[in-house]
């Protein structure tokens, strides 16, 4: 498929063919799920921890005769049925992580970017470079009309425009390996920088 170039200031400044095999699938919203539901559970921290009955301060003490209260029998106030007393089956420190193939992985970011394609919204710019002026860049993206928009750069990223885009709202850039579903699909807008393509391409193959 077939794409215009723009710059910055929204010039034109030629086309770029892209590949069907990145930009040009059908995309399944099941492997895309997939793909995201890896990612926010590996991000999860899984530090929610209550204490058992072993962990609890009361005294272990037995808290009154076995026989004859005509209560029931207990050993000391650790037990869950008290206040305070420890808690049963509740959650502990763990990884809520789980595997997915290297393969499965990239045929996800494969679908995501098709995904954007189809929908309209990818857009291929010659450079992400800039002068490292907030207000410069800010101007560029409005008359743009960038609102949400995740800018995916090559091996490396300029530091004038990371330094730039900062402290503007809404816009984001990445290099090329830290491309995920996630962050993609989250953006109303995706921006390939022309080396950002070639990088996907030689990733993604």
């Amino acid at each position: 498929m077939k794409l215009d170039v723009i710059k910055l200031d929204g010039g034109k400044s030629g086309d770029i063919e892209l590949s069907e095999d990145l930009f040009g699938l059908e995309p399944r919203a099941d492997i895309l799920h997939r793909v995201v539901r890896w990612q926010r559970n590996n991000a999860q921290q899984g530090t929610h921890k209550v204490k058992t009955r072993s962990e609890t301060s009361y005294s272990t003490k037995k808290i009154y005769r076995q026989k004859g209260t005509g209560g029931a029998r207990h050993g000391d106030r650790n037990a869950p049925i008290f206040r305070k007393g420890g808690i049963y089956k509740g959650p502990v420190v763990r990884s809520h992580g789980h595997e997915l193939t290297k393969k499965f992985r990239k045929l996800g970011l494969r679908h995501a970017l098709s995904a954007k394609a189809k929908a309209g919204e990818l857009v291929i710019i010659e450079d992400a470079a800039s002068e490292g002026k907030t207000a410069a860049l800010a101007k560029q993206v409005k008359n743009l009309g960038w609102k949400r928009a995740l800018v995916i750069d090559g091996s490396s990223v300029n530091e004038d425009f990371l330094k730039a885009s900062r402290n503007i709202e809404g816009l984001d850039i990445l290099p090329t390996m830290g491309a995920n579903v996630y962050d993609i699909l989250k953006r109303d807008t995706l921006v390939i920088t022309k080396a950002g393509v070639e990088a996907l391409e030689a990733r993604l193959k």
